[in-house]
Formats: structure tokens, sequence, C-alpha cells
């Protein structure tokens, strides 16, 4: 009888956890080419539901799914590059935070031969500062601005 009431008792736990994690992870297609090399057109992407422990654990170089501000109904998937309060500059293709240069590995000099500069930008509390890493194609943060926290998704866990 213990035996059985253990084994039911793990069973439950397992069932509760399995079902947590299917409601905090997801499989999303990636669609389009601003992400090359880095993730590809028709890729799958396992991603995290945006809730305060990840949002809390964000770093630079994460991979993003949020709410396009400028039209909420449809979603992207950009790659972090400034956090809150952080100075963000571009000068001649080279990414600038706080005034020192970016290593972006994940950059393929290939797809970023434009060398455009913006202007150093403030990131305003609670906002974030993405990029494509097909820089020469990809509609971003150098375009339409920030990504306020509200429009957070996701992070993209495994690609």
């Amino acid at each position: 009888m213990i035996l059985s009431f253990r084994f039911l008792l793990i069973l439950i736990v397992c069932v509760l956890l399995t079902g947590c994690s299917l409601l905090t992870k997801k499989e999303v297609i990636f669609e389009g080419t601003s992400m090359l090399p880095s993730i590809k057109n028709g890729q799958k992407l396992t991603t995290r539901r945006m809730d305060a422990a990840v949002r809390a654990s964000l770093a630079r170089s994460d991979i993003l799914v949020f709410k396009y501000p400028e039209d909420p109904s449809r979603f992207y998937i950009k790659r972090l590059i400034g956090m809150p309060g952080e100075r963000i500059e571009i000068q001649a293709g080279q990414v600038l935070v706080n005034g020192i240069k970016l290593s972006e590995p994940y950059v393929d000099s290939r797809l970023n031969l434009s060398y455009r500069s913006q202007p150093p930008v403030v990131v305003p509390a609670r906002s974030y500062y993405v990029l494509g890493d097909n820089r020469d194609n990809s509609s971003d943060s150098r375009l339409w601005g920030f990504v306020r926290e509200e429009l957070l998704i996701a992070k993209v866990v495994n690609q």
C-alpha cells in the first residue's frame, strides 16, 4: 500500500512538472532572413515564456520574441543588444555599448556591409534595444526604436 502511494505521488509530481513545462516552453518557427546566419528561415526555436524570473535573467545577446512596437499584432525575433540605462551607438557598422565595442561573433561580416552609423541613444527604463544578426536586412531598433518591457513575450532557449 505504501509503495503504491509513493508511486502515485511521484506520478502526480511528474505530471504537474510536465504540465508546468508545457505552459512555460513553446516551439515557434522563425520566418525571414533578419537573423542569419544564427537562425534560418523555417527553423524551429524553443522559447520560454517571459515571466519575472526570465526577465530578471535577461542578458546581452539573448534572443527575444516580442510584439512589434509599431503593430503589436505581429511578433518579431531579435537579439538583445542594449539594456535599460545603457548608451548604444553604431559607428561604421560596429556597435558600442557605453563607449565599448561589442564583440558580436554571431554577426557575419558578409551580412553587415553597409557600415551604417547611428548617433548615440540611451535605452529608457523598462525598455530594450534589439538588432537582427543580418544587419543589412533587418528591421530593428535602428529603425523603430526601443522594445518596451510589456511587449516581451519569450526568450529563445534553444535554436
